[in-house]
């Protein structure tokens, strides 16, 4: 409510009158520049503007000075669609400055990749003498003695790298654990990239290879990964990594999925500009 000074209802100057700005329905049309209004629940009588015409249902702008109500607009509803700005104009002067090319938009991430499963090749089958044939410990070479093969070892990650395809890798890290088996020194794997993003019936395709973390039995590390390897794996031309050796030692077991739940995880750091 807002005050301002006036002449009175019995003339007296200077009186204080009340002013106050409302908002109330139309309950009859113009009719001799007035109409009848529902303010806050009360029919009063509005004056109107000679120019001013009312429907009833419109919504009014009122003005109550003392006991008398004065309409001064129709409320119009809001526009359904708003107006589309016009076009800038053709003919707009040139500054004939070349505009800047956009910097483009760089978005950084880390994609954690469970192996799907971990799984020992050996004598043209998958072991299963244990743990399921995709949860199983992850093995290097033959044990001393034994008749049975040598052993390749694989973590196989699925289709979760190529989610992010696209991207450039950053970095690339796998967790690694050494369980018992063979001598307890330091030994250090060597790892393989596989073809195969899931166990394959046969045995797993073998590609590049490079030297592993040196591990004590009970060790357990976050190993870093060429770049490249990675970048392969979210490029959808490998799907998994092995460890495996054409000799019989180094003899290494390492830990799977069924014995440490954080086995043979990869995790991938990226970005993407667009």
């Amino acid at each position: 409510m807002s005050l301002a000074w006036g002449r009175g209802t019995v003339g007296t100057k200077g009186k204080l009158t009340a002013q106050t700005t409302l908002i109330g329905v139309a309950q009859s049309a113009s009719a001799n520049s007035a109409c009848a209004a529902a303010v806050s629940g009360i029919s009063v009588v509005v004056r109107l503007p000679a120019s001013l015409t009312v429907a009833i249902g419109d919504r009014l702008l009122i003005l109550r000075r003392g006991a008398v109500y004065y309409g001064i607009t129709v409320i119009q509803a809001a526009p359904v669609v708003i107006p589309t700005p016009a076009p800038p104009a053709d003919n707009a002067p040139s500054t004939g400055d070349t505009p800047p090319t956009p910097k483009p938009t760089v978005r950084t991430g880390t994609l954690v990749c469970t192996p799907v499963a971990t799984s020992c090749y050996r004598d043209g089958s998958w072991r299963s003498d244990g743990d399921p044939a995709n949860s199983f410990d992850t093995y290097q070479g033959r044990y001393s003695g034994s008749s049975y093969g040598r052993m390749t070892g694989c973590a196989f990650y699925g289709s979760k790298p190529r989610s992010i395809g696209g991207a450039t890798v950053t970095k690339a890290t796998l967790k690694l654990k050494r369980l018992s088996g063979g001598d307890y020194a330091g030994r250090a794997p060597t790892l393989r990239l596989v073809t195969q993003t899931t166990r394959p019936g046969g045995a797993p395709s073998l590609n590049e290879s490079t030297d592993g973390p040196s591990l004590a039995i009970g060790d357990s590390t976050t190993f870093t990964l060429p770049n490249s390897w990675a970048q392969a794996m979210v490029d959808g031309s490998r799907g998994g990594i092995a460890m495996a050796i054409s000799s019989d030692t180094p003899y290494i077991h390492l830990a799977g999925r069924g014995s440490w739940s954080a086995a043979w995880t990869l995790t991938i750091s990226w970005r993407r500009s667009s």
